[in-house]
């Protein structure tokens, strides 16, 4: 119960200072009737009143996870932060089959499914994005490329 009103209160401050940022919007001579606020503002009242549905009735407390889970979850968010700044330098193909392959390891730890799923992934992906919807993708370092 406790961590739910903490989350909902949290939830209820960010979606006032949304809703103050949106206030903030300058409206041009040329805006339509309902203008550019009023999107940011309706959504900033949807989150404060999910706060308050939080604060108001919260769910019992929650059985959280062991520890491993969360170390777990930290390994993947460092992979995934790697793996952003390793696109640009070594192209979409290698860093993808490695995150693909480190994050497949981690769901099923078996070595040989999660190093095929990571080849898999990669260049089906690759094939996807680059032909089926256009996007200018490199698939290894540029210098390789020449």
């Amino acid at each position: 119960m406790k961590s739910d009103r903490i989350f909902g209160l949290v939830t209820l401050f960010v979606a006032l200072a949304y809703i103050a940022s949106a206030t903030q919007i300058q409206t041009s001579f040329l805006s339509d009737p309902v203008g550019p606020r009023t999107f940011p503002i309706l959504i900033g009242i949807v989150a404060a009143i999910s706060g308050l549905v939080l604060i108001v009735r919260p769910d019992d407390d929650p059985d959280w996870p062991p520890l491993r889970t969360f170390g777990s979850l930290f390994i993947a968010i460092i992979v995934l932060i790697a793996y952003a700044y390793a696109l640009k330098p070594f192209g979409f193909l290698i860093p993808t089959a490695i995150a693909a392959g480190i994050l497949s390891f981690q769901i099923s730890p078996r070595r040989r499914m999660a190093v095929l799923t990571g080849l898999g992934l990669s260049v089906g992906l690759f094939l996807l994005f680059k032909y089926a919807l256009g996007l200018g993708l490199v698939p290894f370092p540029k210098s390789w490329i020449g």
